[in-house]
């Protein structure tokens, strides 16, 4: 029998994934709890008209951190920061102070967002990584100076 899972099953299928499987299986564990339905011209009609809707929104949402991206790598983050012997920061730069500057500028911005393997520790222009998206990455420049 062919289903349409509609929710992932592990060992099985992925959500939104069409598979034969033995009938048995299919009426009495995947669509009886609600894993599957049944594929028939019906449903396969509804499956593509949801798959495509969410390629367009995907698409929508796309282009929505492009704008963003562009306006985003304008921006140049500027932290004062104190300073000990040889120009040593005190403290770090960590994402959520990122964060915080950002919502400032206006930006809605989460910490998981920004991409910064070590919090910054050194004076001086860094370019940092945004995920606005998966496929869309912005660069800002942050620049730490002493006070």
């Amino acid at each position: 029998m062919k289903v349409i899972f509609t929710k992932d099953v592990k060992g099985q299928g992925k959500k939104d994934e069409v598979k034969e499987v033995k009938d048995g299986y299919a009426k009495n564990y995947l669509i009886k709890l609600g894993y599957a339905v049944p594929a028939n011209t019906n449903t396969m009609k509804k499956l593509n008209s949801d798959l495509e809707n969410r390629r367009l929104e995907e698409n929508l949402l796309i282009g929505e951190c492009n704008q963003i991206k562009t306006k985003l790598e304008k921006e140049k983050l500027v932290f004062k920061v104190k300073t000990g012997k040889q120009e040593m920061m005190f403290g770090q730069i960590s994402t959520k102070q990122i964060k915080e500057e950002l919502s400032k500028l206006g930006y809605k911005i989460e910490k998981t967002q920004i991409l910064l393997d070590h919090p910054i520790t050194s004076l001086g222009t860094h370019n940092i990584e945004i995920e606005l998206h998966k496929q869309v990455k912005a660069t800002i420049k942050v620049n730490v100076v002493k006070e």
